[in-house]
């Protein structure tokens, strides 16, 4: 049987981080009453096996004047394959994520814009490649609970 993926003392080191990102390896030690060695070890091993994905800011579209979130679903010519479609995308930076799922669609993505007027303008620019179908798009009202991983920590096996 493998070894749960982390433990107690992860947990707690991934919850003061996440609740307070600057707090620093030296003052972490400190709170969690451990060495500054340990919560570094702990924190690179967490960071090696892909559990912590990264140290970035979290950035609000909406402060930077995107105030119109969108979820599009896109249809695209099977014969061709995703990664045509995938490059495309790439080149558009209102597109901030992008999935491929299954059921009616085939790739799902997540878009902001300034306006109503300017999300006509992004989901031009995406249907412009010729290996997108059809895209199916819904406009997103307020967001109720953001993306979180803080309870998926909590309940992880030890």
């Amino acid at each position: 049987m493998s070894s749960p993926p982390i433990d107690e003392l992860d947990r707690r080191i991934l919850g003061l981080f996440s609740v307070e990102p600057h707090v620093g390896v030296l003052e972490a030690s400190r709170r969690l009453g451990v060495a500054r060695g340990t919560v570094q070890a702990r924190l690179d091993r967490l960071e090696r096996n892909h559990i912590v994905t990264g140290w970035a800011p979290a950035i609000s579209p909406a402060a930077l004047g995107y105030a119109v979130t969108a979820f599009v679903t896109l249809e695209i010519v099977q014969h061709v394959g995703r990664n045509r479609v995938t490059e495309h995308l790439r080149s558009i930076p209102e597109l901030l994520e992008c999935w491929t799922v299954t059921g009616s669609g085939d790739l799902w993505c997540r878009i902001v814009a300034h306006s109503n007027a300017d999300l006509q303008r992004v989901i031009d620019l995406m249907v412009t490649d010729p290996d997108i179908v059809r895209a199916s798009t819904l406009i997103g009202l307020a967001e109720l609970i953001p993306f979180r991983t803080e309870p998926l920590v909590q309940q992880a096996p030890q």
